[in-house]
């Protein structure tokens, strides 16, 4: 769901259930279960003891939902503006994710969650980079910006702060995955880039608003990085490094790995020698993997166009200059075409302006940026000169 429902609606209630489900802790599989057998975790949770033990569930299961209430925090976050709880079985939960292995029961996100449906890719490394490196993940993230792909990362210091930053820096999308909740910028040091990137981008997190570090949730986070992306790209590592595992589950989710090598002697170069020889595809530029990955990202935007029910070649919006004299008959597009400028505008003047949800926003101006009628800058749209 995008954006805080207000109290007393269908969606509100739905929020507050998902939050006693997150609340719950448990087997993700064992909750997504649930959803599915009784339709949504509003009536999931209506259901009660019995209808949950009817589901398998053993008594400790049902004793932790049974207490599990919406914590006054995760209240408080969802109804702050810009604030999304979107379930896994709701319609805007990000497809590739949902196709990839163990995939979390909701997000928080706090910033532009249609980012989550764009072809992204992770780069990750060492929080300790050297020069180089940290240099090598400026170019590598600006390069990727400059294609049109959203700039992955995990926010921790060193390769992901750089990537992020760089990314932010040339008016790039990008979307950090936390392993604390939403709210809680980690570590302390990059609470103005969590800023940044709520603003401009998107933060998420699949834990609950005012969770602190905990050590078991950054390897955990991994994962949601490694499937959210089309590929990751490791820029420096050791032998033993967080970035080596999320190349792992990137490779586990059938996603392309790729490492960028370095010196014989330098240690943080070992694991992505390691890597390359287990099979990743070295790379020595951004562009190396966006050649590679053109083919994805092309098969990607038409099965973005499917689950939205577009067509695979949608018609001219009114007044773009591509020559063809067609026109959208969709009276939704047509809303959303006349409320756009040459000028940039944000996602909450355009909701106003046309009186649609800002999921069906979201979902047309993803349409919109994959054909190359509208751009974004900044987290604001305008249709294309």
């Amino acid at each position: 769901m995008t954006g805080p429902p207000p109290p007393d609606t269908d969606d509100h209630a739905e929020a507050l259930a998902l939050l006693r489900l997150i609340a719950a802790g448990g087997s993700t599989a064992a909750r997504c279960a649930l959803i599915e057998r009784f339709g949504g975790a509003r009536e999931a949770v209506a259901a009660g003891p019995a209808g949950w033990r009817d589901a398998g569930w053993t008594d400790e299961h049902v004793s932790a939902l049974s207490a599990a209430i919406a914590t006054p925090a995760a209240l408080a976050w969802l109804q702050a503006p810009g604030c999304s709880l979107i379930g896994w079985h709701q319609s805007d939960y990000p497809p590739l994710l949902r196709r990839s292995p163990n995939p979390p029961l909701a997000l928080f996100v706090a910033g532009d969650p249609a980012l989550l449906w764009r072809p992204s890719i992770a780069v990750v490394g060492s929080r300790g980079p050297t020069p180089g490196g940290r240099d090598n993940a400026r170019d590598f993230a600006r390069a990727f910006a400059a294609s049109g792909l959203v700039v992955a990362s995990g926010m921790a210091a060193g390769i992901d702060t750089a990537a992020h930053q760089a990314t932010l820096d040339v008016g790039g999308r990008t979307v950090a995955i936390l392993g604390t909740g939403p709210d809680v910028p980690y570590p302390r040091a990059n609470t103005g880039l969590h800023a940044r990137i709520a603003e401009t981008g998107a933060i998420v997190s699949e834990y609950l608003p005012g969770t602190r570090p905990v050590p078991f949730h950054f390897p955990a986070r991994n994962r949601i990085l490694a499937g959210l992306s089309v590929a990751t790209v490791v820029i420096e590592a050791a032998e033993r490094s967080g970035a080596l595992i999320t190349a792992r589950l990137a490779a586990e989710a059938g996603r392309d790995v790729f490492a960028v090598p370095g010196s014989i002697h330098n240690p943080l170069a070992r694991g992505c020698h390691r890597l390359i020889r287990d099979g990743a595809t070295l790379v020595v530029s951004a562009q190396d993997a966006i050649d590679a990955l053109a083919p994805q990202i092309s098969a990607l935007a038409q099965d973005l166009r499917r689950e939205l029910g577009a067509p695979i070649q949608p018609p001219q919006a009114p007044g773009a200059d591509a020559g063809d004299g067609q026109t959208i008959h969709d009276p939704d597009y047509q809303k959303l075409w006349n409320a756009l400028g040459h000028d940039p505008t944000a996602m909450d003047q355009l909701v106003q302006r046309t009186g649609l949800t800002a999921a069906a926003v979201s979902s047309m101006l993803l349409l919109m940026e994959l054909d190359g009628r509208v751009f974004s800058q900044h987290g604001r749209y305008f249709r294309s000169r």
